[in-house]
């Protein structure tokens, strides 16, 4: 089996008037469509998505997957404007700025997150089946398409080598050297990465996907040893050397190993949590069509291998690596991997995520 394995604001302003009309020239509704096909094919939907001339992205960091370049790729392959809001917002700011800013022109047309947030919000979502549905696994999507997972990977801890000791178990951020100086990525109550974080510091100290107890219990005695840095890591943070070691989703850590040659990143086999992101279209937003468009590219082989570029893993990776359309060196520089990932159900996400809103702040406050 391939190395990819099973893994997961504005004000109150009055409402704006579309700009443009959600009927393309064939008079298909774009917002009712389902697939490419809905349109009358797939230039027709490239038409469709034209006409309408933009598209609203919101929390895609540049710097995360390759965000940047498949938005600048995207761009230049349909003539379509991206606007690109809030980049370094979480899942739940993703949500929060399409309800309130639901009929206007800058309401998100899709979204990207984490799967606790996207669970919590399928009735915001539009279904869609992109042209490459049936290469997607089971487990990785909705029936409907009303969800599909677009790219993933391992938790780990980056670090860098000249400022701390080599990390090689979980247990080594408690130690004195590591003082004031592990980041989370983000809020778990809020932000996938951390609650993954989280979920990998249970594992390591005895847990499970049932049971968060003992990575919360790890953060509590991180904080009270004086090691725990809150401060949300950013490429920025990290070059600076104001968050010199981080809990993060591998490929993030690693995007940062070219920028910084003391940078290292350590996944640990012993605690190995694997993990998708949820993508969505915004059933309210301005532009159906090209958020149908946009779902089609990041599912395509161009869309799937610039994922992968970033040090992401991208869904169809299996696929693609039988049929040969992989990018394969991009592929063979994924952090080595040893082990079977722990993946949380959408079930488990569930619970975890009340007992994280429950018990997270009293730890580290």
């Amino acid at each position: 089996m391939v190395a990819v394995v099973a893994l997961a604001l504005a004000g109150c302003a009055p409402p704006e008037k579309e700009s443009s009309s959600t009927q393309s020239e064939g008079g298909v509704d774009a917002r009712t469509a389902t697939s490419a096909e809905d349109f009358g094919g797939m230039d027709a939907l490239v038409e469709a998505a034209k006409a309408e001339g933009e598209l609203n992205v919101i929390a895609l960091p540049p710097d995360w997957a390759n965000y940047g370049e498949i938005i600048s790729t995207f761009s230049d392959k349909y003539g379509i404007k991206v606007n690109s809001a809030q980049p370094d917002a979480n899942s739940q700011d993703e949500i929060n700025a399409a309800n309130q800013q639901k009929g206007r022109s800058t309401a998100p047309d899709v979204f990207d997150l984490g799967q606790a947030i996207a669970l919590a919000n399928t009735q915001m979502f539009a279904p869609y089946k992109v042209a490459t549905f049936d290469d997607i696994p089971e487990q990785f999507k909705d029936p409907d398409g009303t969800w599909v997972n677009d790219y993933g990977g391992y938790m780990s801890i980056g670090y860098d080598s000249s400022k701390v000791p080599d990390v090689t178990a979980v247990a080594d951020l408690l130690k004195p050297e590591f003082a004031g100086k592990v980041a989370l990525n983000g809020d778990p109550t809020t932000a996938s990465a951390a609650a993954n974080g989280v979920l990998m510091a249970s594992l390591a100290n005895g847990g499970s996907a049932d049971d968060l107890a003992p990575g919360v219990d790890f953060f509590r005695q991180l904080k009270q040893a004086g090691n725990f840095l809150p401060v949300d890591p950013t490429p920025a943070t990290i070059e600076s050397g104001q968050t010199p070691v981080v809990i993060d989703w591998d490929y993030l850590n690693a995007a940062e190993t070219a920028k910084l040659p003391s940078w290292k990143v350590f996944v640990p086999n012993d605690a190995l949590v694997g993990g998708y992101y949820f993508q969505a279209i915004n059933k309210d937003g301005p532009h159906p069509a090209a958020a149908r468009l946009w779902q089609e590219f990041l599912y395509s082989d161009e869309g799937q291998n610039l994922y992968l570029e970033g040090g992401a893993r991208p869904v169809r990776a299996d696929t693609m690596a039988e049929a040969g359309t992989i990018d394969k060196t991009a592929f063979d520089a994924l952090p080595p991997v040893d082990g079977t990932p722990v993946i949380p159900t959408d079930e488990q996400t569930t619970k975890n995520a009340e007992f994280l809103g429950a018990n997270w702040a009293a730890a580290i406050g």
